[in-house]
């Protein structure tokens, strides 16, 4: 009995992938293993930097807020311990949106914490 491949499933597979890695540099885009390794492997890295986007943009958020808050004296460290002190739940989203964007809204916070 003829072995059984079903090469027209094969083919669409490879297309599929090889259309995906099509702005790859050299080999990447048209052979088949290379261009399948290296679409996998970008996959996995889209997974984690998807979880450390997260990360290095609350750390955005911290910094905007360090140095809108050194414009009153207090250092960032300060102004959350403060800001615990006083009861005010504004996450750092919030208060790196104010400073960046309503600097008077974002000054009153800080004068009702000092």
């Amino acid at each position: 009995m003829a072995r059984s491949v079903n090469s027209a499933a094969s083919r669409e597979r490879r297309k599929r992938i090889l259309k995906q890695t099509k702005g790859y540099w050299g080999a990447r885009k048209n052979v088949w293993t290379i261009a399948k390794n290296t679409f996998e492997k970008g996959l996995t890295y889209a997974y984690k930097h998807r979880k450390l986007k997260k990360r290095e943009i609350r750390g955005l958020w911290i910094q905007r807020i360090n140095a809108a808050v050194r414009q009153y004296g207090l250092s960032y460290s300060q102004f959350i311990d403060k800001l615990k002190k006083k009861n005010i739940d504004l996450n750092r989203k919030v208060l790196a949106d104010l400073a960046m964007n309503h600097p008077e809204a974002f000054r009153s916070v800080v004068e009702k914490v000092k």
